[in-house]
């Protein structure tokens, strides 16, 4: 949803993260230069568009000049943004230093709009608001209506449409473009959900495995939710945290009901929300919007990153969820090897110390998203054909176009634990009672990232793990020199056989790449990081052990008793080279990315320090319970 607080804040200001992040103009540092040239080729209106319920949307136009005597009829490319249109004037756009050179030059009516409740726009604002499948009459909005009437009321008054619309936008913004595709206005014809919340409770913003993204959400809360007296001219405070030391902070904050307690003293309503709910499955489950796409008319075009840290579950769900749900119409997945949005924000030739050998975001830009607006909103027949699924291979460094995602040639082969940390296709033999065990401190728990920071740094997806490997509350397995290459691609899923001296815990498996020892270091090496034995994060979540049967169902563990816990974690597409290891890294606790677990039976949102306790945890790798995980690997 926000990516990087303190890198994107200005960015967010504005409001526009549509396909509309960060333009290579913005990157250069000419943006300057390039609004100039924007200004002489468009020109800006405000409205206020009326919604059914009589709620007015405030919503900028920009729309090409033309010369006297042409008549020419453009597409319009609609985002709709909870962040700002800033600022609220109409002799101002310095809103088109946000559009991407490409569609400026390629000539579209953009139409950017802040949604109901935000800002300019009347009504009141709902985080994620549930979608509607019945609907009894004019008073019954949702984000899928707001849509429908700002198209209708677009396709009929703004001066030089050609009658077709696009919808895109990226993270929220992406949401809210998700939520527009379903019921489809006639004239919606191709839609570009980016990064998006789809299950913001289930795998992205917020909830992972049952968990809570604590220092993510914190300073985002913080800063989205303040109460401005004038919301169009103020800018919201960044929150002080007063150390870089996020670690600290957060362990030496308490819980998280002493954290809200402490620092937010009831002045953000939806942290409370949050507080309240996000432990109830309903709740969770009216606040997932792929569960409603249907009657999608309109071209859709899914795009994510493989090294989302924000919102890579909602992209392969939006997917799968249209694709299920609206048979023959076109709907394409793009995944490439990004961060959140960094495919509108520089080139994608690397993420952190790791290198990906192309321009990928360049590439995505013009040979995939913009063919696939001039196809759809102009008729451009000589429009590059896009395949049903375009993924980038992390590892070998290409692009792939499958015809089917996962791969149909995908066979699911299971790595499996055993005695002295290896890691093997073939199944354990060992005795009943194999096992290997660990404690689990709270006072103490490992953390996600060897950086000093208070924030979620993008790279944390890709870091090197040698810091976890050295702690005794971390578990390492892994393969010998691998003879060949293995390529997976599909979701990565954990079983494992597990007791625990409490009556809840928390499980966090890790995905690792372990590099050749005489692999060659970037040059530049802008990180520091030498890359020999670099041990490359590939994937990791947790799952919190008390929704192990289901979130609507919780229950304890039974102390020493040993339990399967399974769970799937989204999907990779990456190969592990000959030469390489593959390494599983299995814990207890992620902080602060991660809430800690007091690793009793409780509701966790009102625990108190005194609640949180040391445990023993094993995890067993025998013949009658083994622990492994399972990879889709490519038959090739």
């Amino acid at each position: 949803m926000l990516h990087g607080m303190n890198r994107v804040l200005n960015v967010l200001r504005l409001g526009l993260t549509l396909s509309i992040v960060l333009s290579p103009a913005m990157v250069r540092g000419d943006a300057k230069t390039k609004q100039d040239t924007f200004s002489a080729s468009y020109t800006k209106s405000e409205y206020r568009i009326p919604m059914r319920d009589g709620v007015k949307l405030y919503t900028i136009v920009f729309t090409p000049k033309q010369a006297p005597g042409s008549a020419t009829n453009y597409p319009i490319l609609l985002q709709r943004t909870p962040y700002n249109l800033k600022p609220y004037t109409v002799d101002s756009d310095s809103q088109s230093g946000h559009l991407p050179e490409s569609f400026v030059n390629e000539k579209f009516i953009f139409a950017l709009q802040d949604v109901r409740g935000r800002f300019a726009s009347e009504g009141e604002f709902v985080h994620v608001r549930p979608h509607k499948d019945v609907k009894s009459g004019s008073q019954d909005i949702d984000e899928s209506t707001d849509t429908w009437d700002t198209i209708d009321w677009l396709v009929k008054h703004a001066k030089g449409n050609n009658g077709n619309v696009g919808l895109t936008g990226i993270s929220y913004l992406g949401f809210y473009a998700e939520a527009g595709m379903i019921d489809s206005h006639p004239a919606l014809k191709a839609v570009s959900p980016q990064a998006p919340v789809g299950a913001m409770l289930d795998g992205d913003d917020v909830l992972h495995g049952g968990g809570f993204w604590l220092c993510h959400n914190w300073g985002f809360m913080n800063w989205f939710e303040q109460k401005l007296e004038n919301p169009k001219r103020q800018e919201a405070r960044v929150f002080d945290f007063a150390t870089p030391d996020g670690y600290r902070f957060f362990l030496e904050g308490g819980s998280l009901a002493e954290l809200g307690d402490r620092y937010f003293k009831d002045q953000i309503p939806f942290w409370n929300e949050l507080m309240a709910h996000a432990g109830e499955a309903k709740w969770c489950a009216d606040r997932d919007i792929t569960r409603h796409l249907k009657n999608v008319h309109a071209a859709v075009l899914t795009v994510g990153g493989w090294f989302d840290a924000e919102d890579l579950s909602g992209a392969l769900k939006t997917y799968r969820a249209t694709e299920a749900n609206n048979p023959g119409i076109f709907n394409s997945l793009v995944m490439g090897p990004w961060s959140h949005g960094q495919w509108h924000g520089g080139d994608g030739e690397a993420l952190g110390a790791v290198e990906f050998k192309s321009k990928t975001a360049e590439f995505f830009r013009n040979e995939i998203e913009l063919p696939f607006f001039r196809r759809f909103l102009k008729g451009e027949t000589n429009a590059a054909a896009l395949p049903e699924a375009y993924v980038f291979e992390t590892g070998r460094n290409e692009w792939r176009r499958e015809s089917a995602w996962p791969p149909a040639n995908a066979v699911a082969k299971s790595l499996y634990f055993h005695a002295g940390g290896r890691l093997s296709f073939l199944p354990p033999t060992e005795g009943a009672e194999a096992f290997d065990e660990y404690v689990s401190d709270p006072s103490h728990p490992v953390p996600f990232t060897q950086s000093i920071t208070t924030d979620m740094p993008r790279e944390y997806m890709v870091e090197d793990q040698r810091f976890a490997t050295t702690r005794p509350d971390v578990l390492v397995f892994q393969t010998e020199p691998l003879t060949e290459d293995i390529t997976v691609a599909g979701p990565f899923a954990a079983s494992l056989q597990v007791s625990t001296s409490g009556t809840d815990s928390d499980w966090v498996v890790k995905l690792i790449d372990v590099y050749t020892g005489d692999h060659p270091s970037p040059e530049p090496n802008s990180t520091g990081v030498p890359s020999g034995h670099y041990q490359q994060l590939v994937r990791g979540e947790p799952l919190r052990g008390k929704f192990r049967d289901g979130y609507d169902k919780p229950k304890p563990f039974e102390p020493g008793r040993v339990t399967k816990v399974e769970w799937v974690m989204p999907d990779i597409c990456h190969t592990f080279r000959a030469g390489h290891r593959i390494m599983i890294q299995v814990q207890s606790s992620w902080f602060p990315l991660l809430d800690r677990n007091p690793q009793i039976f409780c509701d966790i949102y009102r625990a108190k320090s005194e609640d949180f306790r040391k445990a023993t945890q094993r995890v067993y790798r025998s013949g009658t319970a083994s622990s492994f995980v399972k990879l889709q690997v490519l038959a090739e």
